[in-house]
């Protein structure tokens, strides 16, 4: 299993942590994982880095490995929550110290549970000064709708990773642009759905798409900019 991952990311400067962090969460050792992980920023690595190098990598092989019936529900969910709780120890250097004045809402749609996609989206707008506001996993639209009209964001993030959830996606978007018709905020969205097929952002509505948090930061400043 861990070989595999080390093979998908040959070519990244992070695929040996990446192989270790893996080898350690299949071995369902949560100490040894933290270990790798606190080790790697102690010896320099950024933490935009440890997202997209070796999180996001990790998170994908999870999930492919449990497609391929090589881990079972448990396991994925075990390795799921000791990046999660790893990912909320950052927190506190995560939160820049230079505010934009912009506000983002993110949520996962429907009954849609794979949310540390989006979670690492909104810890990068973080980081870039935005006042975030996740609202979490198997929400009702209805209350995302009551958060959006609260913070009044500049964006607002939807993720899906599951297919049968990309009409929960349109159906949330279409009732975002009744409720608050000629609103200021854009809509985002992303999830594996969106990454295999290129278009679908467009089909269901959304203002923009992203492949993940490094160009979610980027489209939202395009947005902004040319709004």
């Amino acid at each position: 299993m861990a070989e595999s991952a080390a093979v998908n990311h040959v070519d990244s400067p992070f695929s040996e942590i990446a192989t270790a962090y893996l080898e350690a969460l299949l071995a369902a050792d949560r100490i040894k994982a933290h270990a790798i992980i606190n080790v790697a920023l102690r010896d320099g690595l950024a933490i935009k880095d440890l997202y997209l190098g070796v999180f996001q990598p990790v998170q994908h092989e999870v999930g492919r490995l449990w497609l391929l019936n090589k881990v079972n529900v448990a396991e994925e969910h075990f390795c799921t929550a000791a990046t999660q709780t790893i990912m909320s120890e950052l927190y506190p250097q995560i939160i820049s110290t230079t505010r934009l004045g912009r506000t983002m809402v993110a949520a996962c749609v429907g009954s849609e549970l794979h949310e540390i996609g989006v979670r690492m989206v909104a810890d990068f707008f973080e980081m870039e000064g935005w006042d975030t506001y996740y609202v979490g996993a198997g929400i009702p639209h209805d209350q995302v709708l009551s958060a959006i009209e609260q913070r009044k964001p500049d964006l607002v993030a939807l993720s899906a990773t599951m297919t049968y959830h990309v009409a929960k996606v349109q159906e949330l978007i279409a009732a975002i642009r009744n409720a608050f018709p000629g609103a200021a905020h854009h809509i985002m969205v992303g999830g594996l759905p969106f990454n295999s097929s290129p278009d679908l952002w467009r089909t269901v509505g959304a203002d923009v798409w992203a492949t993940d948090a490094g160009q979610a930061v980027q489209a939202a400043q395009q947005l902004i900019q040319t709004a």
